[in-house]
């Protein structure tokens, strides 16, 4: 799988600079944050997702992850229009920490351009130090 590393960095999905990873299924983009995000929040307590049918630019603030520590903005990775929110994150945020890959996603994107500026797994474990 990944070479070995404190933080998991999955090699089929894409990064941003401010640590969302993006997995792109045909014309939808899964949205969540890093492992390597969550470790440095810590304990997550809340969220704020976006409203489907929302039209989102790439930068766009667009969900809030909550922590003990912080609370941190989730950025639109590209533009498009909010298809669906994982509203298990409202009873259950922490789905964020145990698996932010997987059942930790935050949001999905119906994607209106071909996403640009991502980067592969490499070059955000360069990114992150690894």
């Amino acid at each position: 799988m990944e070479r070995k590393s404190k933080y998991l960095v999955l090699k089929d999905r894409l990064y941003t600079d401010s640590d969302e990873w993006v997995k792109i299924d045909g014309d939808i983009a899964v949205v969540g944050i890093t492992d390597y995000a969550q470790k440095k929040l810590r304990d997550i307590i809340g969220v704020d997702l976006p409203k489907p049918d929302t039209r989102v630019k790439r930068g766009d603030p667009v969900a809030v992850v909550e922590s003990v520590k912080a609370a941190a903005d989730i950025y639109a990775p590209m533009d498009g229009i909010i298809s669906e929110a994982n509203e298990r994150l409202l009873d259950s945020p922490e789905l964020i920490n145990k698996d932010p890959y997987g059942e930790g996603w935050i949001f999905k994107v119906k994607l209106t351009e071909k996403p640009e500026g991502l980067l592969e797994a490499e070059k955000y474990m360069e990114k992150i130090g690894e």
